[in-house]
C-alpha cells in the first residue's frame, strides 16, 4: 500500500543516512539468510536433450547394465543437468540476473526419475552501484535431507526484490 508519510520519510532519512537500507521492511525482498528452492524430477528425455546439446554421451546415463557394472543402482542423471537447478532459480527469482560463478561438489548419484530439491541461499549481498552481487550457498537434496551436490555461486541481481508469484523458504 502506498503511504506518502513512509515514502517522505524515506527519502529525507537517505539524503542524511545515504547507506541505510529499507529492504527489511519488506517480504518480498532477499536478505542475507533467505533461501529459495525449487523441486525438479528429472526424466529420460530430460538426459537425452542435455546429452544432444553438450555431447555427453556417457554411457551411464542410458545403458542401465553399465550403470549396474559401475556400482550404481540405475542410470545417472548427468551432474551439470542437477547443477542447472541454481541458475533456474536465481534467474526465476530475479528475471536479468547474471551468473558470474559456480563451484561444485558431487556427493551421491542422481538417478532418473528421483525428485531432486535445489536451494540457494544468500549468504552475502552488496551493492554496487544500481545493481547487487549477490553469493549464494547452493545445495541440490533427494529423500529429504540427502545433500547430492553442493558448492558456492555468485550472480548479479538487477534488483533485491523477489519476482512476484515466487516464495523464500
Amino acid at each position: 500500500m502506498y503511504n506518502p508519510a513512509k515514502m517522505l520519510t524515506k527519502h529525507i532519512v537517505s539524503i542524511f543516512y545515504p547507506s541505510l537500507r529499507f529492504s527489511s521492511l519488506s517480504a518480498s525482498t532477499i536478505k542475507t539468510g533467505d533461501i529459495l528452492k525449487q523441486a525438479r524430477i528429472f526424466s529420460s528425455s530430460d538426459v537425452l536433450e542435455y546429452s544432444k546439446l553438450s555431447h555427453d554421451s556417457n554411457p551411464l546415463h542410458f545403458d542401465i547394465e553399465c550403470a549396474q557394472n559401475a556400482g550404481f543402482e540405475d542410470r545417472l542423471v548427468p551432474g551439470m543437468l542437477v547443477a542447472s537447478l541454481f541458475p533456474r532459480i536465481i534467474a526465476s527469482h530475479f528475471p536479468g540476473a547474471i551468473y558470474v560463478s559456480q563451484s561444485l561438489q558431487f556427493r551421491s548419484p542422481v538417478y532418473i526419475g528421483e525428485e531432486i530439491i535445489g536451494e540457494v541461499e544468500a549468504t552475502n549481498i552488496r551493492a554496487i552501484k544500481n545493481k547487487y552481487v549477490a553469493k549464494f550457498k547452493t545445495k541440490c537434496f533427494k529423500q529429504g535431507d540427502h545433500v547430492v551436490m553442493d558448492g558456492e555461486a555468485t550472480a548479479i541481481l538487477p534488483t533485491l526484490a523477489v519476482e512476484q508469484g515466487q516464495s523464500m523458504g
